[in-house]
């Protein structure tokens, strides 16, 4: 049976794992290697080279087919498809994003033959190429346990860092769980390709009384849909080199949750504050038809008042269930926690002894992603926002797979590698309803 260029690649990267062994002994026990060895490793190194020539064969003629089917047919690619791409466990453990960025860095992949052939099998799947490489979603979506501790000179480059244990969380965990919309409920969706629709109600069948002999009135639920349409995230973090090639202890954990939380902080960004204007996503605070619960002509320091209006904007569009939850920033909350609900009376808006329902007996969650330099009327910068809803109803749609691209000449002459990070998403809301923002909230 013919293989796959996927298969070949597989079958390539385990003799790149052989290769690596052969060498490694050597190195441990501090000797060359004997003629035996030398032997075994250039018939290893010939046949590496033939699949890959093998492999690009039939990954340029599958390029080709997949331009043909996408102009035959266009819709064949919107769907969901499944973004993994079939890696084994120890594949998965094996897997490095620092020896990825290192092998783009020195442009020598002889140590990264997994991480470039899991970008390959990506890229297949996808029907695109990558801008540097693709991570692929087996390592993104895998439980890993790993330390981080840096040994080197500069504090401000991994000095600071003391060596203690991360909880096991993979690379996507860290993105959800760093992601205040993830935490407050918001529907994720990975693996995308091409526009997605999603079909929506927007009104229900009604009855009628009507006596025992006359007929019913036909009614129909109307239906419509909300699409998703992908949008490049795109931003950077630098490392200095000798952070990465000098420390003396894996940095893996390190590099990966940086990545992590830079793409996150921006995706959240967007969803909350995006305008909607090309390129950028329209977030919750531009989307037409949420609840508006105004402070004042100048902006307010919120009341109680305000509290209850928000939920009261949900809940008369029957909107009111689901993942129901406040979303601010640090200087509301501060403000919240020593305004009282009634004046003279003891207990305040947010209760601090309430646990993880603060605020009328509702989660509230806090990122300073939540914007504090809105304007309203006199208010010219100062004005912050907070946002309750049914987060589930907030979709977040990435598109392939994390795309990283090395830059190592961005600051050549400070020694800063500059790793540009790729992501495609997009955020929709099943129902504007099932949010209401007060964007005048004083808190000085």
């Amino acid at each position: 049976m013919k293989k796959t260029a996927r298969e070949i690649r597989q079958e390539r990267t385990a003799l790149v794992q052989s290769a690596r062994a052969i060498t490694n002994k050597a190195v441990t026990e501090n000797r060359d290697l004997t003629p035996e060895e030398r032997t075994s490793f250039d018939e290893i190194m010939g046949k590496i080279d033939v699949m890959e020539e093998d492999a690009k064969r039939l990954e340029r003629v599958d390029g080709v087919e997949g331009e043909l089917r996408n102009v035959l047919n266009p819709k064949q690619g919107d769907q969901q498809i499944d973004p993994n791409i079939g890696m084994s466990p120890e594949e998965v453990r094996q897997y490095s994003i620092l020896r990825m960025i290192r092998a783009q860095v020195n442009n020598d992949w002889r140590d990264a033959g997994l991480e470039r052939s899991a970008s390959m099998a990506v890229a297949e799947r996808m029907g695109r190429n990558p801008e540097g490489i693709f991570v692929p979603y087996d390592v993104l979506s895998a439980p890993t346990e790993s330390k981080r501790a840096m040994t080197v000179a500069v504090v401000t480059d991994g000095g600071n860092l003391v060596a203690d244990e991360l909880r096991p969380a993979s690379f996507i965990d860290v993105l959800r769980n760093r992601s205040v919309l993830a935490q407050a409920g918001a529907t994720m969706m990975s693996g995308l390709v091409g526009d997605i629709p999603i079909p929506r109600q927007t009104a229900t069948s009604t009855v009628v009384e009507k006596a025992e002999t006359i007929a019913g009135d036909e009614s129909t639920p109307t239906i419509d849909q909300v699409t998703l349409t992908p949008k490049l995230i795109k931003g950077w973090v630098e490392y200095s080199r000798q952070l990465m090639n000098q420390s003396s202890i894996d940095v893996e954990a390190f590099v990966r949750n940086d990545l992590a939380k830079a793409l996150t902080t921006r995706i959240d960004l967007q969803a909350l504050h995006g305008t909607g204007v090309a390129p950028f996503i329209k977030g919750i605070a531009a989307t037409t038809g949420i609840g508006s619960v105004a402070g004042g002509t100048n902006g307010l320091i919120p009341t109680w008042a305000n509290i209850i209006a928000l939920e009261t904007e949900i809940a008369i569009d029957n909107a009111d269930i689901g993942s129901l939850a406040y979303i601010t920033n640090a200087k509301v909350r501060g403000i919240l926690k020593a305004t009282p609900k009634v004046t003279g009376n003891p207990s305040f808006i947010w209760d601090a002894q309430a646990g993880n329902t603060p605020v009328n007996g509702y989660p509230a969650l806090v990122s300073n992603l939540v914007s504090s330099t809105l304007t309203k009327g006199t208010s010219v910068g100062n004005c912050s926002a907070i946002f309750y809803g049914n987060w589930a109803d907030m979709l977040i749609g990435l598109w392939g797979a994390l795309d990283i691209l090395v830059n190592p000449y961005a600051k050549d002459k400070e020694g800063m590698i500059r790793v540009n990070l790729f992501q495609m998403a997009d955020m929709e809301v099943r129902h504007a309803e099932s949010f209401a923002a007060m964007l005048d909230a004083l808190t000085a």
